[in-house]
């Protein structure tokens, strides 16, 4: 099963970095987010992902067409030609990376990837979200229900830490914990090579012209994912995730 990463908008919410680079490729630790969701993927065997491109596209081709090249250690036998990469990082990873249009919108972008998905069952992320989310059960619950689509559902991190009262005593402290009401899209979803007829073009929008409407003809299930998750939506985002990556356990290193 393919995996389609959306990795073409603008990310103007974290202007500071995004001015010089896409979004999917601002770091967590040594390596763009982009990286730590194919891991999330490959770690359960799903290895074959279409990046679908649009701002600063060409930076993404760069970086994978440079991927041996960025590791630490390179040694240059300049004489006889020969180049070796000490104790570099290989993924067993086939990419297609794929010009969706700089304006497009999200299920425009999808849309445009028709070719590539072949009427088989595929599933499709936004490029800066990661969580410790169980890929296997996904699938399993997806294949189960029947349905068109599924949609991973999580609650958000909390924005403020929360006290602990009792009895009128503060009884400690909680900092940013995950919120415990209200479910939100966290990506990670399941589609059927049908869902594409919702979609009339670049205009379309993912979350409007698709999800909605499956949902009102009760075609989307939702998989409820109580776990860690976060997207890099602003510069206090990527700071925690950060401070988490270079914590004992980063809560999404499922691998």
């Amino acid at each position: 099963m393919k995996v389609i990463i959306l990795a073409g908008g603008l990310g103007t919410r974290l202007a500071e970095e995004t001015e010089v680079k896409p979004k999917p490729l601002v770091e967590i630790g040594d390596h763009p987010v982009l990286w730590h969701i194919m891991k999330i993927y490959g770690h359960f065997g799903y290895k074959e992902f279409i990046v679908a491109l649009g701002y600063k596209g060409e930076l993404i081709k760069r970086y994978f067409l440079d991927y041996q090249s960025l590791q630490p250690d390179i040694t240059l036998d300049l004489a006889n030609g020969i180049t070796k990469f000490g104790d570099a990082e290989t993924e067993n990873w086939k990419l297609h990376l794929v010009d969706t249009g700089k304006d497009s919108m999200t299920g425009g972008r999808l849309k445009r990837l028709a070719d590539h998905i072949n009427g088989e069952t595929f599933m499709l992320t936004y490029g800066d979200g990661v969580a410790n989310i169980d890929i296997a059960e996904l699938v399993k619950f997806h294949k189960t229900h029947g349905k068109l689509a599924t949609v991973t559902a999580v609650h958000p991190p909390a924005r403020f830490g929360e006290m602990l009262i009792e009895h009128d005593l503060t009884a400690g402290f909680s900092e940013k914990p995950q919120t415990k009401e209200g479910w939100i899209n966290g990506g990670f979803m399941v589609f059927e090579p049908e869902v594409l007829n919702y979609l009339a073009g670049d205009s379309s929008v993912l979350e409007v012209d698709l999800l909605e409407k499956l949902a009102d003809e009760k075609q989307l299930v939702a998989f409820k994912h109580n776990g860690f998750w976060q997207c890099m939506d602003t510069l206090r985002d990527k700071r925690q995730l950060e401070a988490a990556w270079h914590s004992d356990a980063p809560p999404w290193k499922v691998w």
